[in-house]
């Protein structure tokens, strides 16, 4: 059976960099919403694109899944709502669906991460800030399956312990 995991987390925390990992170890579609936002906001940098990026990564998501196809998702998910549609892909799939919650509970630690990563993302992708990353609306995914603190955790031993959970996820 096909799964769909399903990252959140602040803007810096390491999903993109774990993400990675597990897909490459799966093998997975990996699906990053910040490159299909920017593609979205190629031509016009100032568009308020709303959900499509969400959108769009759940829509692709979910014809992987139906092919049999692991899919991993990268992307801040930060709502109630936005984990909710993910799901649903998983469920429409008929694929088992893993939420993942990434943090840093380490501040400084998180602000270096902000303040000295350079963005693999060309065009149409503005990174935030360390204000930016406060300021951000996010509600904590207390029913996600997996709550890993980079802080406390390496990206590799974090991605061993998503593959390693996804025994037991249908």
């Amino acid at each position: 059976m096909a799964r769909l995991i399903a990252f959140a987390g602040l803007p810096g925390v390491g999903k993109t960099t774990i993400g990675r990992r597990v897909a490459q170890c799966r093998p997975a579609v990996f699906l990053r919403v910040d490159e299909i936002e920017a593609v979205l906001r190629i031509d016009d940098p100032h568009r308020d694109i709303g959900p499509l990026g969400y959108e769009i990564a759940a829509a692709v998501a979910a014809s992987n899944l139906k092919i049999g196809q692991d899919v991993v998702i990268d992307c801040v998910n930060p709502w109630p709502l936005t984990r909710a549609m993910f799901e649903e892909a998983a469920k429409s799939a008929r694929a088992g669906f893993l939420g993942v919650e990434i943090l840093c509970s380490d501040a400084a630690s998180h602000r270096v991460r902000i303040e000295t990563r350079v963005s693999d993302i060309v065009k149409g992708h503005v990174q935030p800030g360390w204000q930016g990353v406060l300021d951000r609306d996010y509600v904590p995914w207390s029913e996600a399956v997996l709550h890993i603190d980079t802080a406390r955790m390496s990206a590799e031993a974090a991605a061993a312990r998503i593959l390693a959970s996804l025994s037991g996820v249908s």
